[in-house]
C-alpha cells in the first residue's frame, strides 16, 4: 500500500535514513506547465532544520524531476522526483536496534514483517511525507489551473489556541525533553461541485483515509464534526437560496459529492513519540527495559504538518476532479 489514487496515482519510496526519497506520478495530465521551482517552495515548508522549534536534522530537500515533464511541461508520462538525504546520522539509532519506542510503529513492523528499520524508524518516519509533498505540490498546480485553492493554519497548540504562544508551549515541552501535539484547520477554495461518487466512494471517507494516512493524525472532523452530535437538525442542516447555501455545517460535501461550497476539515495530531525523558518499553523479544531516546527530533509536529495534510487533500481532490470528469463528454 505505497500507491495512492485511482487516476492520478503517486507511488511513495524511500526510509527516513536511506539515501533518497521519492515519488512516481502517473496519470497527470499532460500540457501542465511544472518546474522544481513549483514544487520546492512546498518542501521548504516541511523540511526540517528552520528553527528551535523543530528538530535539527538538516536537509535541503531539494527535488530533482528526473521524467514525465519536457520544455517545462508535463507529457502525460510518469513523473519521477527524487529527494536526496544528506543529513542523516544512524549512530543516533544504533542502541535503538532491539529496543521498542513507545507510540511508534516499531512493535507493528516488527510482528508484521519480522524485520524493521530502526534508523529512525524507516518507512513509519515523518520523513516519508516529503515525497507526498512532492507529489501534492504537482496536485496543487494541476488544480491551481482550475481555480481552487488550498490553505490552512493551526488552531491548537497542546491546549492553547492563542497563536502567540505556540511557540512558548513548544519550547517549554522541548526544555523538558517532551513533545506536545495539537490541531489544524485545512480548508480548499473554488472546489466545483460534483466530486466524489455515491456510497463507497464518498469525497469525505477519501479525504478522511488520506488524512489518517498521516503518521501523525489521530482524529479528522470535516464541516462541523463532532459538534454535529450536539446540534439540532434545524440547526446543523444549511438552508438553500438562489445565491448557495447561508452557512457550511456540511464543510462542502453532501451526500459524499462536494456541493462548490469551501471543504474545511479539522485534524488532531498527536505529540511526537519520540521523547529523552525515560520511558518503560520491551525489547523485541519481550524483556522489559528502560529506555531513553537520543538523537535529532520534532517537539512538535504541527507546524510541519501543515503542508502535508494541504498536499495529501490537493491528492485527494485533483483524483475527484479526474474522477468526475470522465463523465464530460457524454450528454
Amino acid at each position: 500500500m505505497n500507491t495512492f489514487g485511482h487516476l492520478f496515482k503517486v507511488t511513495t519510496f524511500g526510509e527516513s535514513h536511506g539515501p533518497a526519497l521519492g515519488v512516481v506520478i502517473d496519470g497527470c495530465p499532460p500540457g501542465i506547465p511544472l518546474h522544481e521551482s513549483d514544487i520546492q517552495p512546498f518542501m521548504d515548508r516541511r523540511r526540517p532544520g528552520q528553527g528551535p522549534t523543530t528538530t535539527p536534522r538538516n536537509e535541503p530537500d531539494l527535488v530533482d524531476i528526473l521524467s514525465g515533464v519536457f520544455e517545462g511541461r508535463t507529457t502525460g508520462m510518469p513523473i519521477a522526483i527524487l529527494i536526496r538525504s544528506t543529513g542523516a546520522m544512524s549512530r543516533d539509532y544504533e542502541a535503538l536496534r532491539s529496543a521498542v519506542r513507545p507510540g511508534h510503529a516499531d512493535q507493528t513492523y516488527q510482528k508484521k514483517y519480522g524485520i524493521r528499520d530502526h534508523r529512525g524508524g524507516g518507512r513509519s518516519s515523518g520523513r516519508e511525507t516529503a515525497a507526498r509533498v512532492a507529489a501534492g505540490a504537482v496536485a496543487m498546480k494541476c488544480l491551481g489551473i482550475k481555480g481552487m485553492r488550498i490553505r490552512s493554519r493551526i488552531t491548537e497548540i497542546h491546549g492553547i489556541s492563542d497563536p502567540a504562544l505556540f511557540d512558548a508551549e513548544i519550547l517549554k515541552a522541548k526544555e523538558r525533553g517532551d513533545s506536545v501535539g495539537g490541531c489544524l484547520e485545512v480548508i480548499a477554495d473554488g472546489c466545483p461541485p460534483g466530486l466524489g461518487d455515491p456510497v463507497f466512494g464518498k469525497l469525505d471517507a477519501a479525504i478522511a483515509a488520506a488524512m489518517m494516512g498521516i503518521g501523525a493524525v489521530k482524529g479528522v472532523e470535516i464541516g462541523e464534526g463532532f459538534a454535529s452530535a450536539r446540534m439540532y437538525g434545524s440547526e446543523w442542516n444549511d438552508p438553500l437560496f438562489r445565491s448557495g447555501p447561508a452557512t457550511n455545517h456540511a464543510g462542502g460535501i453532501l451526500g459524499g459529492i462536494s456541493n462548490g461550497e469551501p471543504i474545511y476539515l479539522r485534524l488532531a495530531i498527536k505529540p511526537t513519540p519520540s521523547v529523552s525523558i525515560p520511558q518503560e518499553t520491551v525489547d523485541i523479544d519481550g524483556n522489559e527495559m528502560a529506555l531513553e531516546i537520543k538523537g535529532r527530533h520534532d517537539p512538535c509536529i504541527v507546524p510541519r504538518a501543515q503542508v502535508v495534510a494541504e498536499c495529501m487533500l490537493a491528492l485527494v481532490l485533483i483524483d475527484a476532479l479526474l474522477m468526475r470528469d470522465r463523465f464530460s463528454s457524454f450528454p
